[in-house]
């Protein structure tokens, strides 16, 4: 691995951006840093989603640090030369933590993050010490969401035109439309081959064999409007994962970010709980 390398530190509230060489990929990094003795959250992005998006939520948890990274061929990370499996990105994470200087966190994965974290918690159980599900699901044997909504996942057109997303966005992710324009703006496209890859690092894989095993503290969060992932896939994620627990949130898939008022004072309340 090669050092960080600070990118910038402009207003207070700004993380600091380093690219980290890892797996043979150099890995945009972002650290929200609170000079907070909790420990920190590290979080798993959805397909396609570079590490801005999170940046709402990012701030308004502001108890901890926070560490985001954009996967190879998304946001500023570096191309996606080869496809990867989900157990090697979980190691390529583990070294961007080992460089960092965290050897425990929590762990956050949203959509397709969900089943990055659920990789990252079973094969890193000794650094994890919460996990949280976001509008995820198990995998391959998830129940599907809306056909509509399904199509336009599988080309990352709704990060190259805003006004695809904004038109499609109730019908795509079943928030309101209006919660979309802060969306859009921070979108960045990823390129045609990073995308791909992460559909195929997604291909055939579950985590139904290991849940069960799991013995880390688990919280899931679902929007009962989500098009994407049903919330049928979060109760079947309660069932499979022991030490779990549910909540359903009014909204879509979206939720984290257009419900952040409800959400981020459930997430304190868990990570805080002995």
């Amino acid at each position: 691995m090669e050092a960080a390398r600070k990118m910038k530190a402009d207003p207070s509230d700004a993380p600091t951006i380093r690219h980290i060489k890892t797996g043979g990929y150099l890995l945009r990094t972002a650290v929200w840093e609170n000079n907070s003795d909790n420990v920190p959250l590290l979080l798993f992005n959805g397909i396609g989603a570079n590490l801005e998006l999170v940046a709402p939520f990012a701030e308004a948890m502001g108890d901890r640090d926070i560490i985001a990274f954009d996967v190879p061929g998304v946001g500023g990370s570096g191309p996606a030369n080869l496809p990867y499996r989900p157990w090697q990105l979980a190691r390529m994470v583990s070294r961007i933590l080992d460089e960092l200087g965290y050897p425990e966190v929590d762990v956050m994965g949203v959509s397709w993050g969900g089943a990055m974290a659920q990789q990252f918690a079973f094969q890193y159980a000794s650094r994890t010490r919460k996990l949280i599900l976001a509008a995820t699901s198990a995998g391959v044997v998830m129940v599907p969401g809306a056909p509509a909504a399904l199509m336009k996942l599988a080309h990352p057109r709704r990060y190259m035109d805003p006004d695809y997303l904004l038109h499609h966005f109730e019908s795509l992710y079943g928030d309101e439309r209006e919660s979309g324009g802060g969306h859009a703006s921070r979108l960045k496209a990823p390129t045609m081959r990073g995308y791909m890859y992460q559909l195929l690092a997604a291909a055939g894989w579950t985590s139904v064999p290991f849940l069960p095993f799991m013995k880390v503290p688990t919280l899931i969060l679902a929007g009962d409007n989500d098009q994407i992932v049903p919330v049928i896939n979060a109760r079947f994620l309660n069932k499979l994962i022991r030490n779990s627990r549910l909540e359903v949130v009014h909204g879509g898939h979206l939720f984290l970010v257009s419900r952040t008022d409800i959400v981020v004072p459930m997430i304190r309340d868990f990570l805080a709980e002995a």
